[in-house]
């Protein structure tokens, strides 16, 4: 992950928070839709403000969160006896409504080959109920976009999505540039609120057997030339993000112009 340390909070908040409701807003994406007492102070930013995703395990009773000053949580984290440490995850907020206290997170649901459901936290989300509990740990952005930026390229798979949604969401309106958005099927493909001068190319997986990933990174190397004063984010499977990069150097962009981040690595099934 390309880390970016002056747009995390330095006192980054923990806010408790329970399960609204959900609903299936795609093939492909499950939203959870959670709000709390206090997460109507939640300090949103827009773009892809991010957040460290607490969840209560199945065997237990209530939810046990780290306690911590400052920005150490990670080892008082793993100081909870493992039978009790919560599940954590990286999300990106997908939608947030102050005046109601609530806020959307949006779960990829992958299936295994027999149709299961795969991921402890997709598990969670396509089996949760109302009251439900959880907590939400602020982190911040990490899209990082220089205000002399001469064009934005967005380029990400489903993981991605959400960030995607609301970066384009935040850009100002005069913004120009391209989005690369892959997603598994066509009905994955959502109504984006983007400046008009960004362009929206969306490219359909189908193959439940590909990578995720390959598809998007095999049209961004359709670009031959980046405007050196332009800036990138590249989001999504690890190779998506890291060779996303490469490429975008190559065609022009200075690497302090392009923030990546592998969200999830691929790993190849074993062999029968």
């Amino acid at each position: 992950m390309a880390k970016i340390d002056r747009l995390m909070p330095q006192q980054p908040r923990m806010f408790r928070a329970h399960v609204v409701r959900t609903e299936r807003v795609s093939p492909s994406m499950h939203r959870v839709t959670v709000t709390g007492t206090d997460l109507a102070e939640f300090p949103w930013l827009g773009y892809d403000h991010w957040f460290r995703l607490f969840l209560q395990l199945p065997h237990q009773s209530s939810l046990r969160l780290p306690e911590f000053t400052g920005s150490r949580w990670w080892q008082p984290y793993l100081a909870i006896p493992e039978e009790e440490r919560p599940h954590c995850a990286n999300y990106t907020v997908a939608g947030f409504r102050p005046e109601a206290a609530e806020m959307d997170i949006d779960f990829v649901v992958h299936r295994g080959p027999t149709g299961e459901i795969e991921g402890r936290a997709a598990i969670w989300a396509c089996a949760a109920r109302p009251g439900d509990a959880l907590a939400v740990l602020d982190q911040g952005l990490l899209f990082d976009c220089p205000r002399d930026a001469s064009e934005v390229i967005v380029v990400a798979d489903e993981t991605g999505l959400p960030a995607t949604m609301g970066i384009l969401r935040s850009l100002p309106r005069r913004a120009v540039g391209r989005l690369i958005q892959e997603v598994p099927t066509a009905a994955d493909r959502r109504p984006l609120d983007a400046p008009a001068g960004m362009s929206i190319t969306w490219v359909v997986r189908e193959d439940s057997k590909a990578v995720p990933g390959t598809a998007a990174l095999a049209e961004l190397r359709r670009l031959a030339r980046a405007d050196a004063a332009g800036y990138a984010f590249v989001v999504g499977e690890s190779h998506l993000a890291t060779e996303g990069r490469r490429h975008l150097h190559r065609t022009g962009l200075s690497k302090n112009r392009i923030t990546f981040s592998g969200f999830w690595r691929h790993e190849p099934a074993p062999a029968a």
